[in-house]
């Protein structure tokens, strides 16, 4: 089995592929000289980004459509009729010619640009079909219908996007916006629109035909291929559109707050109903990973926790600290009684209150201030202090809040963002009527503060009962949804469990076969002094090492900028910096000259020290390149797969000028920057390169 063997891999996204006959974005049959290359290279597995349907985002974790594949990846010249209608219609040939020139080669690619004009060029292509000419389906687009049912559905949704100028569903129409299935069927059927709902029918036909030829041939050179399953769908996307049930429309997935980000993060996605996807037996989910197998040998799923639990967050909150999980255990009302609290007391520590002061201070007016507080908050008694109306449903609404009556702009950005705050200081979330889940950030609450010693020791010991019943919850959750997904599909399962935290995790994806992923420079013991890297040795079996991911910096950019890190990462592994076994060092006679006050022991390694560090600060080159992914590719994991630019590294002709080009994505950012990244190499250059063929080759794992 694949699963029990030690793999070579590589992570690209399929639009950075680049060869010398398509310079405008990489495209499916694009991976098969790739393939070749990997071979060459003892390479044995190719992981790609997600390669579905994201509309006019660029971000291949935007999903559209589970299903649908990107039309942007589709080779125009290898369309059937391209040539024929190229020979016959100047004007498209020479709209092709210009689309061609151009988009030459560039470091970065144009995502809007490209998208727009293939889609152009396929309806041109279109046009000239029997299928548009007759408005009927050929028999080989009937068979395909027939196998792909989902296309119905996505057929008319993107009719409907059209329609409506790309906006989304939730701004459509009624008639067109709460559709059922058997009315999807019927608007997909209706004469009038059948040409062009076998537009898109057809587009995904040409996509899946290529993609398949191209992944028939990767095959055929015993190189497997690895996709990626976005756990989460966009909220503009068929399937919520579709589906609604599926979904929790009215909450949005994110993560708590950090130290990165006191304010948590707020995705925009919305979370799964995974009790109506329960009832329905997954078969949205298995379906999804059902049409994926056609294409891969593995699978990876984005953000496993979020199917133990997810950080749900309200619709209307422009943060995400008033988020909690799903699922949930919750503290009852009367669990809160029983403690000694009554109900003004519990509405204290869960109904965010504001005093006068805190607008006082900024308007220099009390007046003014109630005034303000009126539109938002009812005064308690006579107090100068202040509890947020029941009509205030969310933190956007405070946020967005037009004070332009009472103060100026620079005092009403203040103000709304003073609301905003407040609307999270409380201890307790109100998740359902009579239940309550303590606030992630409840410890820098008002009413936490108020609480005498005995209150606070009370609460935390009501907190862990807490957290004891939701373990088991998510544990359950996860495998009733492992058990359906994994028995179905004969894919390998690997799971995003960075950064999890959570005790259940790893012991439900070892009970699946679920390899999790080690990210070399994350995998430390961070609750021990000096924070120790973890030994490759120690990694477990059913993982996947790699360098970097697509979220972070390169290798390059890690060894430059992060130098604590990096030490850190050398002092576990000092082959890298050319040092012979460390305690075979320290055995070393010291120099006559040592400090008698210094054990020889502690000098040996201070002198260690010195040369680890004195190796970090070298600037980044092929040799250190080298010699770190040949320690990375010694590790326990069953798979190595770095990404693309990191085995790039061992030629120097291929770096970049600034190596914050490189990267693929930054987090929190949305720019055509990001996911538009090329490889700064032709692959039929690649190939003819002999010196960086045989470097990773040493990496091999066979």
């Amino acid at each position: 089995m694949m699963k029990n063997t030690n793999l070579l891999g590589v992570a690209v996204p399929l639009g950075a592929l680049y060869t010398k006959e398509n310079q405008i974005i990489g495209e499916f049959p694009d991976l098969v000289p790739f393939a070749e290359f990997c071979k060459k290279s003892n390479i044995n597995l190719i992981q790609l980004l997600p390669v579905n349907d994201t509309g006019t985002q660029s971000s291949p974790y935007s999903g559209l459509s589970a299903f649908a594949l990107h039309p942007i990846y589709i080779r125009l010249s290898d369309v059937e009729g391209f040539d024929s209608l190229c020979s016959n219609d100047k004007k498209f040939c020479s709209d092709y010619n210009n689309f061609s020139k151009a988009n030459k080669y560039k470091s970065r690619y144009n995502y809007d640009e490209i998208l727009n004009s293939k889609t152009y060029f396929l309806q041109q292509l279109y046009n000239q079909t029997e299928i548009a000419k007759t408005e009927k389906p050929t028999p080989e687009l009937s068979a395909w219908i027939k196998k792909n049912p989902w296309i119905k559905t996505y057929a008319v949704y993107k009719n409907l996007k059209y329609k409506y100028m790309q906006a989304s569903w939730k701004s459509w129409k009624k008639e067109d916006k709460t559709l059922t299935l058997e009315e999807i069927e019927k608007l997909w059927d209706k004469k009038s629109l059948k040409k062009d709902h076998l537009f898109y029918a057809w587009v995904q036909f040409v996509a899946d035909e290529q993609f398949s030829k191209a992944v028939d041939s990767v095959h055929n050179l015993q190189i497997k291929i690895k996709g990626d399953m976005p756990i989460l769908m966009n909220e503009d996307s068929c399937d919520a559109w579709a589906y609604p049930q599926f979904f929790n429309h009215n909450l949005r997935a994110g993560s708590p707050s950090d130290g990165e980000n006191p304010n948590g993060q707020n995705w925009g996605f919305p979370t799964y109903n995974w009790k109506n996807l329960q009832n329905e037996n997954y078969s949205w989910w298995i379906n999804r990973l059902k049409t994926a197998s056609k294409y891969y040998d593995a699978y990876r799923l984005d953000h496993i926790l979020g199917f133990f639990r997810i950080w749900a967050i309200p619709e209307k909150d422009c943060n995400a600290l008033n988020g909690h999980t799903e699922p949930f255990s919750s503290i009852k009302k009367d669990e809160l009684y029983e403690l000694g609290f009554d109900d003004d007391r519990i509405r204290w520590l869960s109904k965010p209150h504001i005093p006068t002061s805190a607008i006082e201070d900024i308007t220099w007016n009390r007046e003014i201030a109630h005034k303000i507080l009126k539109l938002v908050a009812n005064q308690i008694g006579q107090e100068e202090l202040w509890l947020f109306s029941d009509k205030i449903k969310g933190s956007t609404e405070l946020a967005n809040l037009d004070l332009s009556d009472f103060v100026d702009k620079p005092a009403e950005e203040k103000i709304q963002n003073i609301l905003v705050n407040y609307w999270s200081n409380i201890t307790l979330l109100e998740v359902a009527k009579n239940k309550f889940v303590p606030l992630w950030t409840y410890q820098k609450s008002t009413s936490w503060e108020t609480l005498n010693q005995k209150e606070k020791e009370d609460l935390e010991k009501l907190f862990e009962k807490l957290n004891t019943k939701n373990e088991k919850l998510w544990q359950k959750q996860a495998s009733q949804i492992f058990t359906a997904l994994t028995s179905n599909v004969k894919m390998i399962p690997c799971g995003e469990d960075l950064g999890v935290g959570i005790a259940c995790v790893p012991e439900t994806m070892k009970n699946h076969d679920i390899l999790g992923l080690r990210v070399v420079r994350w995998c430390r013991y961070w609750e021990k002094e000096n924070q120790p890297f973890v030994a490759f040795k120690d990694y477990e079996k059913l993982s996947v090492v790699t360098t970097s991911v697509h979220d972070s910096s390169t290798l390059r950019q890690w060894w430059d900028d992060e130098k604590e890190s990096v030490l850190a990462f050398l002092k576990e592994n000092p082959q890298v910096a050319d040092l012979e076994n460390e305690n075979e060092i320290i055995d070393k006679k010291i120099d006559e000259k040592s400090d008698k006050k210094t054990s020889p022991e502690e000098e040996a390694a201070a002198k260690i020290t010195e040369k680890l560090s004195n190796f970090a600060k070298k600037d980044f080159s092929p040799e250190i390149a080298q010699k770190v992914l040949q320690a990375v590719s010694q590790a326990n994991s069953m798979w190595f797969i770095p990404p693309l630019q990191d085995i790039l590294y061992l030629s120097e002709k291929y770096y970049a000028e600034d190596s914050k080009d490189e990267r693929i994505n930054i987090p929190g950012t949305v720019t055509q920057f990001n996911w538009t990244y090329r490889m700064p190499v032709s692959i039929e250059e690649l190939s003819k390169n002999k010196e960086i063929i045989s470097n990773i080759k040493l990496l091999s794992r066979g």
